[in-house]
């Protein structure tokens, strides 16, 4: 292990994510505050931030850059309750604070229920889904540039859209929440609608690393989806693409597209980060031979290779 200025660095032999395959980190470090972040990215300006692991899949052979865990004050909240707001480090899990604000009966973050997150990797991918985004509820974002500069982004400077942000090129340290005061039963009672809803319909109980692709905008009319309105200039469901194109149990090896809902790929024990990506790479193909339309990855990829799409440095 090295200790560099009161920052461990140590290797990791599996970057725990949600997928629970995949390769290691040659360095990693927990960072609990913001000089210990900025030491780190002093030591390498292209460090990964490991978030919960829910949408990353990590290579078999793992990755180079330092990654690092944002603990300690970084993963902290401050919730008043009188103003119906909230201070929360980047590093905090966000089911468990929605669960507190729930209980505080403050009401919005309810809707992002059964996301499975840190608060910092929400942001940047702005997650959300059937009811409502966590865009909705920011006041301002505070953040280092990688250059170690600290910002402070209000809520109109930063470029959110579906599954968007722009600040996936920053290291977010906080943000400033503001939610509605509102009795604690009724925002429990819709916390509770929202985790039955995808209980019913997503593959919870499996590995998988969440929505394996972003629902594309149609640039052409698909007849085959007509009754889901399927015409260009639309938005229409990755797993609905994916399930008419006839995918859905398609394997390669023991990764497999969910039965129970087609944009999530499952995972059984042996199967590596290699038999996901060539799963990936194979889904994208006849998507896009039978219906014209490139499907954009939700799901990161951390590597040492270059890989088709865009990766972020955020999991």
């Amino acid at each position: 292990m090295l200790v560099t200025d009161e920052l461990a660095i140590s290797r990791l032999e599996h970057v725990p994510t949600w997928f629970g395959i995949g390769g290691g980190a040659d360095r990693f470090a927990a960072v609990r505050n913001a000089e210990q972040l900025r030491r780190a990215m002093e030591i390498d300006p292209a460090l990964r931030v490991l978030g919960d692991g829910a949408n990353l899949l990590v290579d078999d052979d793992g990755v180079a850059e330092l990654v690092v865990k944002l603990e300690g004050e970084l993963s902290e909240w401050a919730i008043d309750p009188g103003k119906a707001t909230v201070r929360v480090g980047a590093g905090a899990n966000l089911p468990k604070l929605i669960n507190e604000t729930v209980r505080q009966g403050l009401a919005g973050l309810e809707t992002l229920g059964g996301i499975p997150a840190s608060v910092g990797g929400a942001l940047v991918m702005n997650a959300g889904g059937k009811f409502g985004e966590i865009e909705q509820y920011v006041v301002r974002v505070q953040a280092l540039t990688r250059e170690g500069a600290e910002i402070v982004l209000e809520r109109k400077d930063i470029a959110f859209a579906y599954r968007r942000s722009g600040l996936k090129d920053l290291v977010l340290t906080s943000c400033e929440l503001q939610l509605a005061p509102d009795d604690a039963g009724a925002v429990r009672k819709r916390l509770k609608e929202v985790m039955s809803y995808k209980k019913s319909s997503q593959p919870m109980a499996e590995k998988s690393a969440g929505c394996t692709y972003k629902n594309p905008t149609l640039e052409h009319d698909i007849m085959d989806l007509y009754d889901a309105n399927g015409r260009a200039g639309r938005r229409v469901p990755a797993g609905l693409l994916i399930d008419r194109a006839g995918l859905k149990g398609l394997a390669v090896n023991a990764v497999s597209v969910s039965d129970v809902h087609a944009n999530f790929f499952v995972t059984k024990p042996g199967a590596t980060a290699h038999d996901v990506i060539q799963l990936m790479n194979e889904v994208e193909r006849r998507v896009q031979d039978r219906y014209g339309v490139q499907l954009e990855r939700e799901v990161v990829v951390w590597s040492r290779h270059e890989h088709p799409q865009r990766n972020g440095k955020n999991g």
